[in-house]
């Protein structure tokens, strides 16, 4: 019932969307020609511009069937499904202009083109919304669910029912949970221990069941293979939720060698070599251009620096880098001159009397960091990325916080995720790292563009610093 349904729903999505590709492409050839340029409307005729139709339409339905908009709705994402919407778009706007160029129709609006491209994203994106808000409220009312049983009573299958009773919207029914372990009767959130493994034999011919969801605990695993070759028998679909967040905490990703299917413990984006180009160019040239705007600022600071206490004007600091490989990074010398020792020995505190008054003003306003500017321009650093630590403080943190040394897989940065979130200074070191890695494993060029953005509004004054 539920996959007829699942179908029912495709074939009207697809319908609805044919009609909204078609209803937005009239819309921005009538703003066209009708709003911004009636005097040009006759250089092609209105069946020209129709017939393109019969292109445009299969051909964006198909190019959203591989963009996947029409899986199942009960978990994607709406930020997943607006970007592709933008993609699949994005395509079809730059297949139009090849064709057209290819054609040497060089009549054929592409102010139109535009107009439809924006139309359509905006329009379709509120449709497939609207229809996500009526496909909840079904749910939430107890239709179109999906009957579910669980196959091991584990850590996994109370996280994946915790999930599901906070989403009701999703539509997902679990109907109990079959373990070998724990005693029948047993309850979780209102999900009850129903049998033995064993028993699928009996319950499967017997339910009327959609998914059966495997969450074996890790000394479980010998009963896998005997497990899903019943499930499969049976015909019904079923997902496996392995129980590794202890050992796995974050979100892992697989790739194919040959055929054996590997799971990558993290994800790291700046590890793929394109990546890790890009940035380096966007790092490299805007370093270039900083400089240039704050070399005034640097000028006067730098002044400042030694008309007001002896000694040499940056100061060098070693801290972990890269690959856990140690380098020196710049700042302006913020505090009186001491014994190697001595600094080594803790942070600066508040009203530390080593700290200048010049250097006081510096390390609130973040202008004592612009000399690593320079150590961007070398490949020590990024623009982007977590802070960089001592070596001694590296050491201890390393036996103190879980997943501490990871941060060393990308360069450190002169702003990250967790310093525009306010962890800098003297703060929470367990959530500064939290953030890193959020920053880590999450890692695009826009996320880098929105922390430079935001580093102007809520970075640079800094209350931790002392």
């Amino acid at each position: 019932m539920i996959k007829d349904n699942q179908t029912f729903f495709n074939r009207m999505h697809v319908v609805i969307d044919g009609f909204v590709i078609a209803f937005t492409y009239v819309a921005a050839w009538f703003i066209q020609f009708r709003f911004f340029a009636p005097d040009v409307a006759g250089k092609l005729p209105l069946k020209t511009y129709m017939s393109a139709l019969v292109i445009l339409v299969p051909g964006l339905l198909l190019l959203y069937y591989a963009f996947n908009l029409y899986t199942s709705k009960r978990v994607q994402g709406r930020r997943l499904e607006l970007s592709n919407i933008i993609k699949a778009n994005t395509i079809a706007l730059l297949m139009f202009f090849t064709i057209a160029y290819m054609q040497h129709e060089i009549n054929f609006s592409r102010k139109m083109l535009c107009i439809f491209y924006v139309l359509n994203i905006v329009t379709e994106t509120v449709v497939r919304n609207i229809i996500r808000i009526l496909l909840m409220n079904i749910r939430r009312r107890g239709m179109n669910l999906k009957h579910i049983i669980l196959v091991g009573y584990s850590r996994a299958a109370e996280q994946y029912i915790d999930r599901i009773k906070a989403n009701p919207q999703w539509g997902y029914l679990i109907r109990g949970v079959l373990d070998d372990r724990v005693a029948r009767g047993t309850t979780y959130k209102g999900i009850k221990v129903i049998g033995r493994i064993d028993n699928l034999s009996v319950i499967l011919p017997q339910n009327r069941l959609d998914e059966i969801v495997i969450t074996l605990g890790l000394n479980e695993y010998d009963k896998l293979e005997r497990i899903v070759a019943l499930c499969e028998k049976s015909g019904v679909h079923t997902k496996f939720v392995p129980d590794y967040n202890n050992i796995i905490p974050t979100r892992p990703y697989t790739e194919d060698l040959l055929g054996l299917p590997v799971i990558n413990i993290r994800h790291v984006p700046l590890t793929n070599t394109f990546n890790s180009f890009v940035k380096r160019v966007m790092d490299f040239f805007g370093a270039l251009v900083a400089i240039g705007v704050f070399s005034p600022i640097m000028l006067v600071f730098a002044i400042l620096v030694k008309l007001t206490s002896k000694g040499p004007l940056i100061f060098k600091q070693e801290r972990v880098g890269l690959h856990n490989r140690p380098f020196y990074m710049y700042k302006f010398r913020s505090m009186e001159v001491q014994k190697e020792t001595d600094e080594k020995s803790a942070w600066t505190t508040k009203n530390d009397p080593r700290v200048t008054g010049v250097g006081k003003f510096m390390r609130k306003t973040s202008i004592d960091e612009l000399p690593q500017l320079f150590n961007v321009l070398k490949g020590d650093m990024s623009l982007v990325g977590p802070r960089p630590e001592r070596p001694q403080f590296v050491e201890k943190f390393r036996e103190e916080i879980p997943r501490y040394m990871v941060k060393h897989q990308v360069r450190p940065g002169m702003t990250g995720w967790a310093q525009i979130n306010g962890y800098r200074g003297d703060t929470s070191i367990k959530r500064r790292i939290e953030y890193d890695l959020y920053y880590i494993e999450n890692w695009t060029v826009g996320l880098d563009i929105k922390i430079l953005i935001l580093t102007f509004f809520k970075g640079f004054i800094n209350k931790n610093a002392y």
